[in-house]
């Protein structure tokens, strides 16, 4: 009783965020943070991340903790995605189920914006400095089975941003359900994600010499990229080796425009995927579109080894791709 009414809650409060802050065209750019939104995980992006409803492993830690809950035993991945504008985003996660109590997980995304030279009103040119701005989210998350056919997760975030002489901190939370009536393979997800305090840069960066004085000058704040998604998914096909799934997510983004997003995945035996997804918003010069990619899985003993790519056609900037590998024992 106390886990359905944990549920009502999240719904309840979801819908209200939903109803506040959807498609709000007005609020576009004034969320900071924008590496949380960033996909993980080649599996999910393929699917053109319809996946709230079906995601599972260390993958879930992006789309909805509450998938973790799936992981049998222990598992490890990394993803590297040469992202926009030769900014490059790597990720490291690693999990493992505790009986009887759930499953922990703690995971690393560091984003490499790469080398930038420092220009100045009095050195317009350059100062002949280089400087390397990076962004950081440290997590740890929990997720388990409520009951038969509930799955919860929730995940803390630790996010850094430093850029030159100038640097924020802040922390973010997800949390999520996922809910399976055990018919043909349907399932429902909703999360939350990136709901957290207000982030500010300060340093030596905002410094200034005036007239003789030293002071410095004070940043503006910023909010965390917020969202509320609900997604569910459901099996076209189940028989022998052959296993064919559709899926579909709505994401209500408080600082831009709705998306709307499709995925389709083909897995034979288990052990080979191909996929496909399409995401929509009618966000003005919306980046992103059709997207896919394939998996491939194999075991030595008992350790399962995964290798999953995705490509995403990405407007203006060149197609997206991701690369994931993963070590489940």
């Amino acid at each position: 009783m106390r886990y359905r009414i944990l549920i009502l809650v999240m719904v309840l409060l979801a819908v209200s965020l939903t109803s506040v802050y959807a498609g709000n065209e007005r609020r576009i750019g004034t969320a900071g943070a924008q590496e949380l939104r960033i996909p993980v995980g080649a599996r999910g992006t393929a699917m053109g991340g319809a996946v709230v409803a079906n995601t599972t492993g260390l993958e879930a830690l992006h789309w909805n903790p509450a998938g973790l809950s799936r992981l049998a035993g222990t598992e490890v991945m990394f993803s590297h995605q040469p992202y926009i504008a030769d900014i490059n985003v790597n990720y490291f996660g690693m999990a493992t189920r505790s009986e009887n109590v759930g499953v922990f997980a703690a995971s690393a995304k560091i984003v490499s914006i790469g080398d930038i030279e420092e220009t100045t009103s009095e050195f317009p040119d350059g100062t002949g400095r280089i400087f390397s701005p990076t962004m950081s989210v440290i997590s740890l998350s929990y997720s388990r089975i409520l009951t038969y056919r509930v799955l919860f997760g929730v995940t803390g975030k630790l996010i850094h941003e430093s850029v030159h002489d100038a640097s924020a901190s802040g922390v973010g939370f997800d949390i999520g359900f996922i809910y399976e009536p055990d018919w043909h393979g349907f399932s429902l997800g909703l999360v939350i994600k990136n709901y957290g305090p207000e982030m500010r840069y300060s340093g030596s960066g905002f410094e200034r010499s005036l007239d003789g004085r030293q002071g410095a000058a004070k940043s503006a704040s910023f909010e965390l990229p917020s969202s509320f998604e609900v997604g569910a998914n459901y099996n076209l096909i189940n028989m022998d080796k052959s296993v064919a799934q559709i899926s579909g997510n709505f994401c209500s983004n408080n600082y831009s425009q709705d998306l709307w997003q499709g995925g389709f995945e083909y897995t034979f035996d288990g052990l080979y995927s191909l996929r496909a997804g399409y995401n929509y918003s009618d966000q003005t010069d919306w980046l992103y579109g059709f997207s896919a990619g394939g998996g491939i899985k194999f075991k030595i003993n008992e350790t399962t080894f995964s290798f999953d790519y995705a490509w995403t056609e990405t407007d203006i900037f060149d197609n997206n791709q991701y690369f994931t590998f993963g070590i489940a024992f």
